[in-house]
């Protein structure tokens, strides 16, 4: 709610008693179908059988870098990450599958503000084995339930090139609300990127966490695994 000044002037509602919040670190944030654990060089190798294979080079089209050809590649883009002290970069380790008990994907917080409350999931790498599965729906509810319960942020973004369509879908499926468009935001792997915007707040939270736990609840899978409720139709409600 909005509010006018002293002088008339339209200001955004009071935050009473808001201070800064903690900064994300790499904890281990364990769940029914993955463990999101910190990022380290022990899992370089499942990451390159996961996501660089033969097959694997539109994995990498919307991402920094093409596919790496070999480990060492891989190992060097990883290693930057670990590198950067502007990001929190996590393993995703199904614990269920083909690939149970080895990492299967990436995924960071990044743009992190802890004065204003504000973090962005993104880097967001899932191999084929993770790929629509409940351990890659649930590894993204630990990191914003973590971002949101546990540190007292205000937002949580998600952002994606504006061609990526199956990073917008997913965007929606998990409840973000859809913000806009940045024009030749970035220049990647030599094109250019219009960069969509999507974020939950902390006023959004709640029920998007129903939504998540309904539908990450066993009771919604048959025997066989199949949903019974599909999260988009959770989260729209």
């Amino acid at each position: 709610m909005s509010a006018t000044n002293e002088y008339g002037q339209g200001v955004g509602a009071a935050v009473p008693g808001w201070e800064p919040r903690p900064r994300p670190e790499p904890v281990l944030l364990q769940g029914r179908h993955v463990t999101v654990e910190p990022l380290s060089s022990a899992r370089y190798a499942e990451l390159f059988a996961a996501t660089c294979g033969d097959g694997d080079a539109d994995l990498w089209t919307y991402r920094p870098i093409p596919r790496p050809g070999t480990l060492p590649e891989l190992w060097m883009h990883l290693a930057a990450h670990l590198d950067d002290p502007a990001l929190v970069t996590f393993a995703l380790v199904p614990l269920e599958g083909d690939a149970a008990g080895t990492a299967a994907g990436i995924a960071s917080y990044l743009r992190i503000e802890p004065a204003h409350g504000q973090v962005e999931v993104g880097g967001v790498l899932f191999g084929r084995a993770l790929q629509r599965t409940r351990a890659a729906t649930e590894a993204i509810h630990l990191l914003m339930r973590h971002a949101f319960d546990d540190l007292g942020y205000r937002r949580f973004e998600w952002k994606c090139d504006s061609r990526n369509e199956p990073s917008r879908r997913a965007a929606r499926r998990l409840g973000f609300v859809e913000e806009g468009r940045f024009r030749n935001h970035m220049v990647t792997q030599g094109r250019n990127r219009d960069t969509d915007w999507f974020s939950v707040i902390d006023t959004d939270w709640p029920a998007v966490r129903t939504a998540h736990e309904q539908w990450l609840d066993p009771a919604n899978f048959d025997a066989a695994g199949r949903q019974r409720r599909r999260l988009g139709e959770l989260t729209a409600s």
